[in-house]
């Protein structure tokens, strides 16, 4: 990646909401230890995310997925996507990965992408649902799903000064949510106070090595919680992390099935009809 992009996706990570972990060593911190009932005996849950929908995923990420047996959601906006990669985003969803919605055009405030014709800060929750709903109905020429999870660009939900989490809700677009967390809340262990719309994740800067990928599995596994990975590029585009620390991360999960990794809407309904009143 260039120097002035890769400043600029690293601000896209440094100015969410919560600041995310960047080293092995921002994992240390014991999160409390969740009593939640798992499917099946698993001890914990993972979910792994990628956003954009770029060529890696097609090209690295997925053929990685199905070679290690795990299903991943990739989360896509429009101004990614030709005839041709559609084709290949069907064939992902029947081979069960997770199409989820990552708007139509990726809209993030000035002060992260300096950009004018889709900067945040022009939009409202009036024009950010609608372009939320647009993109559903791209994503149902794809893979024919009526259900959609959605993924905030830039980890922001703020458009225009107003939060538009609340119109979302009430749009009725997208069943679940998310967003970003930090070392403190990227492994979520109570369920009673989860919001839906509102799921934290772990994102990193370029080039984690597989161990540090690996760190977050075990510490997601020892608080019994959930864990949801945020990738972007793999193997190549941007934010990277390398085909071989992914791999890792794969044969690491593949190795261990007492960790319960599954589609982001996949686990999500399960905690939502099991978690505590």
């Amino acid at each position: 990646m260039h120097g002035r992009t890769r400043l600029l996706f690293a601000l896209i990570l440094l100015a969410a909401p919560f600041a995310r972990a960047q080293s092995s060593a921002t994992l240390s911190p014991q999160s409390p230890h969740s009593t939640f009932a798992w499917p099946n005996g698993k001890r914990a849950a993972i979910v792994l995310t990628y956003d954009d929908g770029i060529q890696s995923h097609l090209n690295i990420a997925i053929p990685q997925l199905d070679e290690a047996h795990l299903k991943g959601t990739f989360f896509i906006k429009a101004d990614n996507l030709t005839p041709k990669d559609m084709l290949r985003w069907r064939a992902a969803a029947r081979a069960g990965h997770e199409l989820g919605n990552h708007s139509l055009y990726h809209p993030c405030p000035r002060s992260i992408l300096p950009q004018e014709r889709y900067a945040s800060d022009n939009y409202t929750p009036e024009n950010m649902v609608l372009e939320i709903g647009i993109m559903n109905d791209i994503l149902f020429g794809i893979d024919g799903q009526e259900t959609r999870t959605y993924d905030y660009p830039c980890a922001q939900w703020i458009v225009g000064g107003v939060d538009f989490t609340e119109a979302l809700r009430r749009s009725g677009l997208v069943k679940y949510a998310r967003d970003g967390g930090d070392q403190y809340k990227s492994v979520v262990t109570d369920f009673s106070k989860i919001d839906p719309l509102h799921i934290p994740s772990w994102g990193f800067l370029d080039h984690p090595p597989g161990s540090q990928l690996i760190a977050y599995a075990k510490r997601v596994e020892d608080a019994g919680g959930l864990g949801v990975y945020m990738f972007h590029g793999v193997g190549g585009d941007y934010l990277e992390v390398t085909a071989d620390a992914h791999r890792e991360l794969l044969a690491y999960l593949q190795q261990h099935p007492e960790i319960w990794v599954g589609t982001f809407q996949e686990v999500l309904d399960y905690v939502m009809s099991h978690r505590p009143q």
